[in-house]
């Protein structure tokens, strides 16, 4: 089919996710056909940089030959099997491979399906391990303001962005809420309130979840150096469990494999998605440590299994993709190639913060967000959609990303060049221009 058929049927059926669909109607869409490298191809043959990874989920770029063979040699043996009572081959190797790069002491894994799940299993996992204690008055969870942790009634509840879960509080569980810490220089003062809540209702908190050290969806919002280790040091001291949500921060994002690596700290309970199949397939997995795990075995009449699962938990393609990501990792030196390239972006950043209508500018390893504002200094209105508008500049000067309501992000592949960065930053930089300067009375 051409597009103008594709497009009748697209807008006659599909319903997009965080979309206005009255807009969407509005526009032509564009039909994404083809990846090679860090570029993309529509059904007009017309290119695009992938500046936002294909939403954070593409790690070593499109069309890697690595993983597509690894897939099509999965596809000859198995599609898909259950993991209810089965196992197969690429579960178990790739549970090793996780352990071996997570951060020491966690050992178990347990396999679902996107970010979403693997911070519902970590909520869940947490409560009944408490309540396999004799401490089932833990059922209470403490979040971070502005944070993300996806989009199911669990992973929502512990959501603290308005916009996105406003809407859904009469669905959601009671969650207490400390401040973020990006409002605040210091991390002793950042974790404050944190330690209060836990001094006031220790014995009622399950676990603390928290991104580390960057609020991607919140506004890649950045933590003071050192509150990683403050938050570790008080979910132990309180004998609370500390959940990690790793979906965006984990392989290489942050300059580490995963963030927690900054600091040295174990959570024990650490949630990733997103790049674990490198960008190819849906996987998803929540690792804990042997303490955790052991609180769930004894005798079958106890009933202490843990009751969830997904019907494509562990799928092997996507494990057989996972494991070749990983081998990619490791043979070619991704995260040892990741400085030059962190401090490339962080030096031209400063000069795209220099444009009259560009606020703060934030940054942590290759993941970045650039703040849009008046030449006054003042935001833009919501409904003013300049962040969009920007981006929608951007892609017809050949590049793809997404905003954050008036934060345009910036979260290439890791596999991109420094030149090709370059590439990027100038269309951001040429896009942020043309809109704003068109804005100005």
């Amino acid at each position: 089919m051409n597009t103008a058929e594709l497009t009748s049927i697209e807008k006659r059926h599909v319903w997009h996710p965080f979309t206005q669909m009255r807009d969407w109607e509005a526009t032509d869409p564009l039909f994404i056909v083809k990846g090679s490298g860090v570029r993309l191809f529509d059904s007009n043959g017309n290119g695009y940089w992938d500046a936002n990874s294909s939403l954070w989920v593409n790690v070593h770029g499109h069309g890697r030959r690595e993983i597509d063979e690894a897939i099509k040699r999965q596809v000859d043996e198995l599609g898909h099997s259950t993991m209810l009572g089965l196992t197969h081959p690429g579960a178990a190797l790739l549970a090793q491979r996780l352990a071996s790069i997570a951060p020491p002491g966690l050992t178990r894994v347990f396999y679902s399906d996107s970010g979403s799940t693997a911070v519902e299993i970590a909520l869940k996992m947490a409560y009944q391990y408490h309540c396999h204690r004799g401490q089932s008055e833990r059922s209470r969870f403490v979040a971070l303001e502005e944070s993300y942790h996806g989009d199911t009634i669990g992973s929502v509840s512990v959501g603290g962005i308005g916009l996105f879960h406003g809407i859904f509080r009469r669905l959601l569980f009671p969650v207490d809420f400390a401040p973020s810490p990006s409002r605040f220089k210091d991390a002793g003062e950042a974790a404050s309130k944190l330690e209060a809540m836990l001094s006031r209702g220790g014995s009622e908190i399950a676990a603390v979840i928290i991104e580390p050290l960057v609020q991607a969806a919140g506004g890649m919002l950045l933590s003071p150096p050192g509150y990683l280790n403050i938050v570790r040091e008080l979910c132990t001291r309180y004998g609370v469990l500390m959940i990690v949500d790793e979906v965006a921060t984990g392989f290489g994002r942050t300059g580490r494999m995963f963030a927690c690596e900054h600091e040295d700290v174990t959570p024990d309970l650490m949630c990733v998605a997103k790049g674990l199949t490198g960008g190819y397939l849906p996987l998803a997995a929540t690792i804990t440590t042997d303490d955790v795990y052991s609180a769930f075995l004894g005798d079958f009449s106890e009933l202490k299994t843990f009751f969830h699962g997904h019907s494509y938990t562990g799928n092997p393609l996507a494990c057989a993709a996972a494991l070749a990501s990983l081998d990619i990792f490791e043979n070619d030196g991704v995260i040892a190639s990741l400085a030059d390239k962190i401090d490339y972006v962080r030096a031209r950043l400063q000069k795209i913060a220099k444009l009259p209508h560009v606020g703060e500018i934030q940054q942590c390893g290759l993941m970045s967000g650039i703040d849009l504002v008046k030449s006054t200094g003042v935001p833009y209105p919501f409904a003013q959609a300049v962040g969009a508008k920007v981006c929608r500049r951007a892609r017809d000067l050949g590049l793809i990303t997404r905003p954050l309501g008036n934060l345009v992000i910036f979260l290439p592949p890791l596999v991109s060049t420094i030149d090709e960065i370059e590439s990027m930053l100038t269309i951001i930089e040429e896009a942020i221009s043309q809109v704003t300067t068109d804005m100005e009375p």
